[in-house]
């Protein structure tokens, strides 16, 4: 079949199904006490020509039934004889959907299904996701990151210290210890293990008000922080503008947004310097990608949130440079959820992908 041959089946192509499967996935490092694991509901979609893409929901502990319940009842019913091109079934099925809630559960459902939609087309025509979609450059920086604020300070230096090692020069930690000063000992024992030439975040998960997180800054940005995350709740975007005029350190917001208007909103509020979006809390490439666009065009710095399988190819794709996040050993890889070797590889502080066409992702049974 010519390549223009497999592009017409393709777009004749309609979805003959829909079918889930449950991953519980351990955590060699957990993330808190009540966070020993994470969860995977992936998706394959078949289409009217026995193509098959694959795709996947995630979440740490709240909401995995819930969003399985949903790809596996709203979604599978919406979408059954519906069109393979996941920009042209994405808004159809959001504005279904929205009576549900317009993000949430309802997005992280509609990524496993938009995810399967754009491996299939990669699949179909022999592609990666990144080279589909039209890749800009050959590698990205990665930045080590670690859900360690319940570490202690010897686990914490010791982290930092193999990320320096694994050639990683740039880092994040979590900041938002009861008492500022514990945070202030933290944070200066890593920058003082990294150095200073090693850019180093601070993500406080939401756990400040203005005031305090006003009163931490001031101290913290004594050790030169690259940025701050989520410093208040993701919800008070007025808040986060507050605190971007009282502090010097960059603001990055946006794995806990779910849709393009609260980018938007974010972004024309004043209310951060950097945006985050997560592939899969957004509801998968087709809404990154509109969110990417919007980034570009308000000329705002874009680092993709997690996932570095998926977000790593999408970097590769991005009008401006941007980093992967790498959680260590908390990659789909490093958690045995794959069956293969997997779609990117990162060496020296550097993502690059494989090529394996489609998103390159197949999971264990």
């Amino acid at each position: 079949m010519t390549d223009h041959q497999e592009a017409s089946a393709g777009s004749a192509a309609r979805i003959a199904d829909l079918r889930t499967s449950w991953h519980e996935l351990a955590l060699s490092r957990p993330w808190a006490a009540d966070v020993t694991k994470v969860h995977v509901i992936g998706v394959q979609v078949t289409d009217t020509t026995g193509a098959v893409g694959t795709g996947l929901s995630w979440t740490p502990s709240i909401g995995a039934h819930a969003v399985r319940a949903m790809l596996d009842h709203d979604i599978r019913d919406a979408v059954l004889d519906g069109p393979v091109d996941p920009e042209v079934l994405w808004p159809q099925l959001w504005k279904r959907l929205h009576e549900a809630g317009s993000g949430g559960v309802t997005t992280i459902a509609m990524s496993g299904l938009d995810l399967a939609l754009w491996d299939l087309a990669g699949r179909r025509r022999g592609l990666s996701v990144s080279e589909l979609i039209g890749r800009r450059r050959d590698k990205v920086r990665v930045y080590g990151s670690g859900v360690n604020l319940h570490y202690s300070l010897d686990q914490l230096v010791a982290q930092a210290r193999r990320w320096l090692a694994m050639g990683y020069r740039a880092v994040k930690i979590k900041v938002g210890k009861p008492d500022l000063v514990e945070d202030c000992e933290r944070v200066a024992a890593v920058r003082e293990a990294i150095g200073p030439d090693v850019a180093l975040m601070i993500d406080a998960n939401q756990r400040w008000d203005l005031d305090q997180a006003t009163k931490a800054m001031a101290a913290l940005e004594a050790f030169g922080p690259a940025w701050i995350e989520e410093p208040l709740l993701a919800d008070d975007l007025p808040a986060h503008a507050e605190l971007r005029r009282r502090i010097q350190t960059p603001i990055a917001l946006g794995e806990n947004l779910h849709t393009i208007f609260r980018f938007r909103d974010a972004i024309d509020l004043g209310a951060c310097d950097i945006i985050q979006p997560n592939v899969v809390r957004v509801g998968g490439i087709t809404p990154f990608l509109r969110i990417a666009a919007l980034a570009a065009q308000r000329n705002v710095i874009l680092h993709p949130h997690l996932l570095p399988e998926i977000s790593g190819q999408l970097a590769l794709t991005l009008e401006s440079p941007a980093m992967a996040e790498d959680v260590e050993d908390a990659s789909f890889s490093a958690l045995g959820l794959l069956r293969s070797p997997s779609p990117v590889v990162i060496q020296d502080g550097e993502l690059y992908a494989t090529g394996a066409p489609g998103l390159g992702l197949e999971l264990r049974a």
